[in-house]
């Protein structure tokens, strides 16, 4: 299915990277079924995404490969002036740096937004997390998937690892307290930026993520869980609207909704 734009005029032509993979899957049925966009390909693996692009006359593409292939997915779509919707995880400071060089090269005007979580509600944790890191002493990370998922820890939860510590960078707060001396390999986390991140990957899960933020007499945990791809859906379509009026690099869903 696909329709007019709001301003009638022809709908937003997108192709989608990883079409057969269960998010590449979500993102085509959200595609076909929403007004103002049209999608015009799938690519799978063997297929050249920049090519198939030109070929089909793609504006937008939403990657959602694997992180292995991502960067160079990316990279000959970005070249090609293809505005890319990025929901692969793997995208760390190295990456969206060589990223940010490329933009530099391309077309003017193409622009990249790289999307951790399209959820609302995982976006909306990550800020308040955020914004509450700075008023307790100790801070941690809890994220669960589903056993198939290759990469560990989730993109989002680094992301919310990445901004909690800025935020109590910025606001000077102390080392969180932590007498161990003695552990298991692994058993305190992964450290991102001194917020330890932990790891579940358990049959029955899809995906959810906790923060616990802990003071002396008291715990905030903030939790968010999605049950259903579907919920992934409104985040992906807003990015495709958007990303075609934001040249250069985004980073995080949360500058598309103003939070």
């Amino acid at each position: 299915m696909s329709g007019q734009d709001a301003a009638g005029g022809q709908p937003l032509r997108v192709v989608v990277v990883g079409a057969g993979g269960r998010m590449g899957q979500m993102a085509c049925t959200a595609l076909e079924g929403a007004d103002g966009v049209e999608l015009v390909a799938r690519a799978g693996r063997g297929d050249d995404p920049a090519a198939l692009a030109r070929e089909s006359g793609a504006e937008v593409a939403v990657d959602l490969s694997v992180p292995s292939a991502s960067p160079g997915v990316v990279a000959g779509l970005v070249a090609a002036g293809v505005h890319v919707v990025v929901g692969t995880s793997g995208w760390d400071e190295a990456a969206l740096g060589r990223l940010r060089q490329q933009l530099g090269e391309a077309p003017e005007g193409t622009g990249v937004v790289v999307v951790p979580n399209f959820a609302i509600g995982a976006v909306l944790m990550t800020r308040f997390a955020e914004q509450a890191a700075r008023w307790f002493t100790s801070v941690e990370v809890v994220e669960a998937h589903h056993p198939a998922k290759v990469d560990a820890p989730s993109g989002t939860a680094v992301r919310t690892a990445e901004l909690i510590a800025a935020a109590r960078a910025e606001a000077g707060v102390a080392a969180a307290p932590d007498a161990t001396s003695s552990s298991l390999d692994g058993a305190r986390g992964a450290d991102v930026g001194g917020v330890p991140v932990h790891s579940l990957r358990m049959a029955g899960v899809m995906a959810a993520q906790e923060v616990w933020l802990g003071n002396h007499g008291e715990v905030l945990t903030l939790r968010h869980e999605a049950t259903d791809r579907t919920a992934y859906a409104p985040g992906l379509l807003l990015a495709v609207r958007e990303v075609g009026g934001r040249p250069g690099l985004t980073v995080g869903l949360e500058h598309l909704l103003g939070v």
